[in-house]
C-alpha cells in the first residue's frame, strides 16, 4: 500500500501576506512539511499517521482561520508539483528547475530538483538566502553538512561549488528517497545521506548549514561549536526576522561571529564564524 499524506488547505482570504509565512514556521515545528503558498491559501502536507487534528486546530483557531483536508496518495505528489512548481534563479548564480522543465541559461550552476513531499526548492525565502549566502563563501575542498537536508538541494549545490564531501541528514525517510534521487539526477559524488534526527558529534566540518526552524536551531546551539572547526562558517535559516537577535545573542555564548544576514519575504538567513 502506497504511503499517504494529508492535505490542509488553509484559507486566507484577506488575509496578509506575512500571515502564511508565519504559518509555514508555525506548521513546520509540528510535522508539516511540504507547503504550497497561493494567492488566497496555504496548502500544507503532513505524512498520514503524523496527522494530528487538535494540534492544528491549536494552532490556528487563535487566529481565526478554518482549514480543509483530504488524504492523497504519495505517487500522487509529481502531478501537484508538476502544476504549482516553475523554475527559478538567485541571479546569475544559480538556477532551479525540475526535469520536465527546459535548462536554463546564463547561471553558473543548474539544479534539477523534483521536490515530491520534501521540503526545498529554492521559491521559499529561507532556501533562496541561503543559497544567497553560499554564494559567498568558498567551498573548494571543504567538509560540508547539511542538517534538515529535505531535496537535498543545498547539500547538491555545495558540491557543485567544490566542497569535496557533503553529510546531509534528515528526519524523514521520504526526504532521504527524495534527496538520493535528486543527487542521482545532478551527477553528485561526493554527498552522503542518512537518516537521522540529531547532529552526529564524530566530525567537525568547515561548514554546516541548518535550514530547519528556530525551535530545533535553539536545541542544537550547544552542539554547534563541537562539529564546526576554528575559522569554519555556520549557516542558519528556517527563520523570521523576529528570531534575528535571539539568534545573533545564541552565537555570541557559544563562540560564533554573526558575519551577515540576508532577508527575503519575512524570512532571514543568517551567517556565522566560528572564532
Amino acid at each position: 500500500m502506497s504511503q499517504q499524506y494529508c492535505e490542509v488547505i488553509i484559507s486566507l482570504t484577506n488575509q496578509p501576506e506575512s500571515l502564511s509565512d508565519q504559518l509555514v514556521a508555525q506548521l513546520s515545528t509540528i510535522g508539516y512539511d511540504g507547503f504550497l503558498e497561493e494567492a488566497d491559501a496555504l496548502k500544507a502536507y503532513i505524512a498520514f499517521d503524523a496527522f494530528d487534528a487538535a494540534s492544528l486546530t491549536n494552532l490556528i483557531e487563535p487566529l481565526a482561520l478554518q482549514y480543509e483536508m483530504t488524504i492523497i496518495e504519495k505517487q500522487n505528489w509529481n502531478q501537484v508539483w508538476e502544476s504549482n512548481f516553475s523554475p527559478m534563479q538567485v541571479g546569475h548564480f544559480v538556477g532551479v528547475r525540475a526535469a520536465f522543465h527546459p535548462p536554463i541559461q546564463d547561471v553558473e550552476h543548474e539544479l534539477i530538483i523534483t521536490p515530491k513531499m520534501s521540503f526545498g526548492t529554492g521559491h521559499h525565502g529561507t532556501t533562496y538566502s541561503v543559497m544567497q549566502l553560499m554564494q559567498g563563501i568558498d567551498f573548494k575542498n571543504k567538509s560540508v553538512f547539511d542538517f534538515g537536508t529535505g531535496t537535498g538541494i543545498l547539500a547538491i549545490l555545495a558540491e557543485k561549488l567544490g566542497a569535496s564531501s557533503v553529510l546531509a541528514i534528515d528526519n524523514d525517510a521520504w526526504c532521504i528517497e527524495n534527496a538520493e534521487e535528486n543527487a542521482l539526477v545532478n551527477h553528485c559524488h561526493s554527498i552522503m545521506i542518512q537518516l537521522a534526527d540529531q547532529l552526529s558529534l564524530n566530525e567537525q566540518y568547515d561548514i554546516v548549514i541548518a535550514n530547519i526552524n528556530r525551535h530545533i536551531l535553539e536545541a542544537n546551539w550547544p552542539y554547534f561549536p563541537k562539529i564546526v572547526k576554528s575559522n569554519g562558517q555556520l549557516i542558519l535559516s528556517g527563520l523570521l526576522v523576529s528570531d534575528e537577535a535571539a539568534m545573533i545573542e545564541l552565537s555570541k555564548e557559544y563562540g560564533f561571529k554573526h558575519e551577515q544576514t540576508l532577508e527575503k519575504e519575512g524570512w532571514v538567513a543568517i551567517q556565522f564564524s566560528f572564532i
